[in-house]
């Protein structure tokens, strides 16, 4: 129908336009990907995590490489040079806009629904999940992109008469890509695939056409993971020299003791707690949908039932372990067939997308991003201490992430951010820079603006006097809702909202030294000055 594709049409806008908000959903979505293949690529100095630093590394380079560094090299060649951050940032949400829009889309048009043909399309594009996090640069988006297509080619062999060989082959390409993206992958694949082995059985030719291109390319990836972790030539490996990063990564997840590390949930976590987060009045829909065509053949479904039994089985839960989920189980559900309850229910569905999507996909952490880029932009800064936000993106830094030292005080407790304040304040001279190629480096503090603990030293904000140090406020921005700074217990309700809420903002301040004596105009600095004409380093510091 013509209104279907006018509000299709207006959802991918609403869509584009939740992909280029600048909020912070999860420090993964940047350094599991673009932190990572930046700092490869361009040789900028970024901060790469445990996973990849590990004496067993848990995290493969094949799907990173394969999804950020070729679009990099391509925006490279058009600008010839490398990208400006900002450039790069936008172009990386784009790319992730164009796989949920074009492959995501599409694969749930192949799939349809045995109920409703087509329905989980317009119930996907008015998801707040599809428009804030998809959008992202997660490893959880790709594996819903290449979990959807992987459950299409299923279908198509098990619905063939016959081996159907170049199905199989492109799904044994799938399954190990996604495997190696996300070692959570294959738990969606288990419901599925027994209508796969029943196919298999039928026609054992089928067999070898998906065994013997899958362990080609688990072999090739596992040889390019251990060059790139090694650097030991390729036709120099030994087998004994290989990584294979999935099991790696399966051994890890398989220890309670290191799920421990990054937290532990009750195993009821995800069915109570994740998915109403993330589908709300859908998960309504989905009891009234069960029907047995959707328990036989490679339905959308299964696949959801599977990856959430499976992954309830361990104690580390999040809610974007789910993503893959969330367009499986709206390719499933039907509205109500009453018009006077389909509206009601439309009403919940849009205003619970629309206050998920606002908070996530804009306030969520949203002025992370906005400041690093700007204090890439900034001349001569020598340091920037970022307080109660998330990890701040080194990649956003660009060439001069080798000039600034960031330092993340994460949660720390505000005399600890005092102390290291007093040791990096500078003498105030901006108004005063000298005729030679040389300056003082500027010496900065990110905070929430909800952080009150700071008021204390806020110039014009009652900043004390008898301190050795000042803020100054040089750069702000409204949009930023700093959600893990709540303390009801112990600033009351409606009193932490007003400063959380009521004060959002994230505000970047110069920390300047109190009572220093100004230098003479023909003085130079000694440990703050840096040439402006020098280059971004020399090797890489990776």
């Amino acid at each position: 129908m013509a209104w279907k594709r006018r509000l299709y049409l207006c959802l991918s806008l609403i869509r584009l336009y939740f992909a280029l908000a600048p909020s912070y959903i999860h420090p993964d979505e940047h350094f599991q990907g673009p932190e990572v293949v930046a700092g490869e690529h361009f040789g900028w100095k970024v901060t790469k995590t445990w996973e990849f630093t590990a004496d067993h590394p848990i995290r493969s380079y094949v799907p990173l490489l394969a999804v950020y560094a070729l679009p990099m090299t391509v925006l490279q060649w058009i600008v010839n040079a490398a990208p400006n951050p900002t450039m790069l940032f936008y172009s990386v949400r784009l790319l992730f806009y164009f796989f949920s829009m074009v492959y995501e889309d599409w694969a749930l048009l192949e799939l349809g629904s045995t109920i409703a043909p087509n329905g989980g399309l317009l119930l996907t594009a008015s998801s707040w999940v599809t428009w804030s996090i998809q959008t992202r640069s997660f490893s959880n988006s790709v594996e819903t992109v290449v979990l959807l297509w992987s459950l299409v080619f299923m279908q198509r062999i098990v619905s063939s008469k016959g081996p159907a060989i170049r199905n199989c082959v492109t799904l044994a390409l799938f399954v190990v890509f996604g495997t190696f993206n996300r070692i959570t992958f294959p738990a969606f694949l288990f419901l599925p695939g027994i209508s796969l082995l029943r196919h298999f059985i039928r026609y054992p030719s089928s067999v070898l056409a998906f065994a013997v291109p899958a362990i080609f390319f688990t072999a090739a990836f596992a040889v390019l993971d251990t060059h790139i972790y090694t650097q030991i030539p390729m036709d120099s490996l030994k087998l004994t020299d290989l990584i294979f990063t999935p099991l790696n990564n399966l051994i890890y997840n398989s220890s309670t003791a290191n799920l421990a590390q990054h937290g532990l949930h009750p195993r009821y976590t995800h069915v109570l707690i994740n998915l109403p987060q993330l589908l709300g009045p859908s998960l309504i829909l989905l009891l009234f949908s069960i029907h047995p065509r959707l328990l036989t053949g490679c339905t959308p479904l299964q696949a959801a039932v599977s990856g959430i039994v499976t992954l309830s089985a361990f104690q580390h839960q999040e809610a974007r372990f789910l993503i893959p989920a969330v367009p499986l189980i709206l390719a499933s559900v039907r509205l109500p067939a009453s018009t006077a309850w389909r509206r009601r229910w439309m009403v919940a569905w849009a205003l619970f997308n629309v206050a998920f999507g606002v908070l996530m996909g804009v306030f969520h952490q949203g002025g992370v991003v906005p400041a690093q880029l700007y204090l890439g932009s900034v001349e001569g800064l020598e340091q920037a201490v970022w307080w109660k936000t998330y990890k701040p993106p080194t990649w956003l830094l660009g060439a001069r992430s080798r000039q600034v030292r960031t330092v993340d005080l994460m949660g720390a407790k505000v005399d600890v951010l005092a102390n290291v304040a007093r040791e990096m304040a500078v003498c105030d001279d901006d108004n005063r820079r000298q005729k030679t190629k040389k300056r003082r480096l500027r010496r900065v503090i990110v905070a929430p603006s909800s952080a009150v603990a700071l008021d204390r030293w806020i110039e014009g904000a009652g900043g004390s006097e008898d301190d050795s140090f000042v803020l100054r406020k040089v750069w702000s921005y409204s949009r930023h809702l700093n959600l893990d700074d709540m303390d009801f217990g112990d600033d009351g309700v409606v009193p932490t909202l007003e400063r959380v809420v009521g004060r959002r903002g994230i505000t970047v301040y110069e920390v300047v030294k109190v009572g220093c004596k100004h230098r003479t105009r023909g003085e130079t600095s000694t440990a703050g000055d840096v040439d402006d004409t020098q280059g971004n380093g020399g090797e890489r510091d990776l």
